[in-house]
């Protein structure tokens, strides 16, 4: 196996660094939105050449675009270690997310319950669980450190105590933090409190696929449009959990657990584009020597192999912003413990710099990106926001460097 990501393959698998519109800028809004590889594209546009059409219908266009939906649910189920039942698509993971809570109301109503959510989450993974309070559920919140933005597993530990909690809600990591938690240590310490836990993973998951069954969680949501693929949210609900709840479908769907929690109609097109990522996952594998046959073996070699890259180009970044006084770093100072997701407070408005960055050919942007809640914790306000700097694995050493001397300019 390569020990290093090859950066000239990996760009060569996504148009946009050829294209004259996107390739005038150093692009760091990558949690804002990933660029999509070429496999993703292939097959969206096949989709809509010749196979848009009701799909499983008794003839040729519907049969190959009903095949392919189910190739993306079966490939990505593999990488991520779990049953294909237990995929489902929606079209966002903040709609996923609210049909889940909607299920779990149902499922705690008139129980005297509570439940936990952090102030680290972005609100997709906040909101809808605290409006549980409406049925009388009892809303506990797991508090981030105000200086460092950090979640100590002692407080939460605190929080399961008395074993009332039957649902914790955090995020893999956040999206302005970008501190990476232990999912795997904090699942295990609400399984052990009798609680269940659903993981917001679209901050994480856009720097390495994760193996959800090594992760223990009860839920993992994360957005495929993050993650090199079309505008999707795909939500990981483990069959012990989602056959429990109340279905929120049509009645006659509820013994199919993909369908089971997916009311609206999917996107055909979307679902089927999404096995691009795993044509991706499989391109790098191969590409870096990587021959295990095992799709879930493949991805976190991939994984692994991201997570190098993207540690060793960020670091020269969060050295740079440490070292300067006119600003705040958000969350860790080591590459290693963070996603490299770069948020700072500045003295003043965040916006007005990006502007600025923009014209010096650096995309990224700046408000409050949904993290109200953690923006306010850690004392900062909303209306000025803070300045996001996003990598992914194709971001290069040069990207940053072209990044560090706008900053220069601009700062």
């Amino acid at each position: 196996m390569t020990r290093a990501l090859n950066l000239d393959f990996v760009r060569s698998q996504f148009p946009a660094f050829a294209s004259p519109v996107l390739s005038s800028h150093a692009f760091f809004e990558n949690a804002g939105g990933s660029y999509p590889c070429q496999q993703v594209v292939d097959r969206l546009h096949r989709f809509y050449t010749d196979r848009k059409v009701q799909p499983y219908g008794p003839y040729p266009g519907a049969q190959a675009g009903g095949a392919e939906m189910d190739e993306a649910r079966t490939r990505l189920a593999a990488m991520m270690g779990v049953k294909r039942e237990e995929v489902s698509f929606g079209p966002s993971t903040s709609a996923n997310t609210y049909v889940l809570a909607q299920a779990v109301r149902q499922w705690l109503r008139g129980q005297n319950a509570a439940i936990v959510v952090t102030n680290q989450d972005h609100e997709a993974n906040s909101g809808v669980w605290r409006r549980l309070a409406d049925e009388g559920i009892e809303v506990r919140e797991w508090q981030l450190d105000p200086a460092t933005g950090s979640l100590d597993p002692a407080d939460l530990q605190r929080l399961l105590a008395d074993g009332k909690v039957r649902s914790v809600a955090f995020p893999h990591c956040s999206n302005v933090i970008a501190e990476i938690n232990d999912v795997a240590a904090i699942a295990a310490m609400a399984r052990e409190a009798g609680a269940r836990t659903v993981v917001d993973g679209v901050s994480y998951a856009p720097h390495g696929f994760p193996n959800v069954t090594a992760l223990g969680c009860d839920v993992y949501l994360f957005s495929a449009y993050k993650t090199f693929g079309p505008h999707q949210g795909i939500m990981v609900l483990r069959e012990s959990f989602g056959m429990d709840l109340p279905g929120q479908a049509h009645f006659f769907n509820h013994a199919t657990l993909y369908k089971r929690h997916t009311p609206a109609g999917p996107d055909h097109a979307q679902i089927a584009a999404c096995a691009g990522m795993a044509d991706y996952v499989d391109a790098l594998a191969a590409a870096h020597g990587v021959s295990d046959s095992n799709a879930a073996s493949r991805n976190m070699a991939v994984h692994d192999l991201m997570r190098a890259q993207e540690v060793a180009v960020i670091a020269p970044l969060l050295d740079y912003l440490a070292g300067r006084n006119d600003l705040r770093l958000l969350g860790p100072r080591d590459a290693a413990k963070r996603a490299p997701t770069v948020a700072v407070e500045l003295d003043g408005p965040a916006v007005p710099v990006s502007e600025e960055l923009g014209r010096n050919k650096i995309a990224c942007w700046a408000g409050d990106f949904y993290a109200v809640r953690p923006l306010a914790a850690l004392g900062i306000d909303r209306e000025k926001g803070v300045l996001r700097m996003s990598a992914a694995h194709y971001t290069s050493a040069e990207d940053v460097g072209r990044l560090i001397a706008a900053l220069d300019r601009v700062l």
